[in-house]
């Protein structure tokens, strides 16, 4: 991806963040990366680090592997309630700009001189959307913690329920722990991942599903849809990025 990037003529820095151990790596990859027409920046965080971006946060936690590793939080901010119209037109706010101040969470002045408030007009706030990724791991309670209420988790299933002590000295899961976690934390769908080539997509799915039915084991291709939580459950969509349009170009 670095030699790609500088073969294509990127000059604008490229952020790397990772968990501890990442600057070392990466260091000692230079003599193989070779020279590069931008600068890399790398960042190492510990668990519970938090970026905060601009309508969301990545927010890191630990996960069990053996080794310095991190599971991602993609956390949305929560969004204004619903728009009350009838509401706005039994108090006079006109269509237009002071509406969408309204929704945007601004007191507005009328003509008249009378003020409305956002909590006028709005609805109970309407909670954004979570998706959890843990990368490789064992069962942990960091990530029953982390994936609380997540519309999707994504995590592993290396093995199968009967190659469970296998599992346990390799530092990963099998499907049906997997599941558990899914169930505890309530999440409302389960992606499983990272699975040994010794099965196949629909044994490792249905060994999921007799604990937690919301489960789905994407193949390459296939789009994990996700809603707004008032629009219908995530949903997997078979092949989907083979059907979506071609995205346009950017410059580096």
């Amino acid at each position: 991806m670095f030699k790609t990037f500088a073969l294509r003529g990127r000059e604008l820095p490229l952020d790397v963040y990772g968990p501890r151990g990442l600057v070392d790596l990466l260091g000692s990859l230079k003599r193989v990366v070779g020279r590069l027409t931008y600068e890399v920046r790398l960042v190492e965080l510990e668990p519970g680090d938090v970026l905060e971006r601009d309508g969301y946060r990545l927010a890191t936690f630990g996960v069990s592997h053996g080794v310095s590793s991190l599971g991602w939080s993609l956390i949305e901010a929560t969004r204004p309630g619903r728009f009350d119209v009838e509401g706005a037109d039994a108090l006079g706010v006109p269509n237009g700009p002071e509406r969408g101040a309204l929704q945007r969470g601004e007191t507005v002045t009328l003509s008249d001189g009378r003020t409305i408030t956002p909590d006028q007009v709005l609805g109970p706030p309407r909670a954004g959307r979570k998706v959890v990724i843990t990368g490789d791991t064992a069962p942990a309670e960091e990530i029953v913690e982390a994936a609380w209420g997540a519309d999707v988790l994504v995590t592993e299933a290396t093995f199968s329920e009967e190659e469970r002590e296998r599992a346990e000295e390799t530092r990963h899961q099998t499907a049906a722990q997997a599941a558990e976690l899914a169930r505890r934390a309530e999440v409302a769908l389960l992606a499983l991942t990272h699975l040994s080539s010794r099965y196949f997509g629909p044994e490792i799915a249905g060994e999921a599903r007799e604990i937690f039915p919301e489960t789905v084991v994407p193949r390459d291709f296939d789009v994990i849809e996700v809603p707004f939580p008032e629009r219908g459950p995530p949903q997997l969509v078979k092949g989907g990025a083979l059907h979506r349009p071609e995205p346009e170009p950017v410059s580096p």
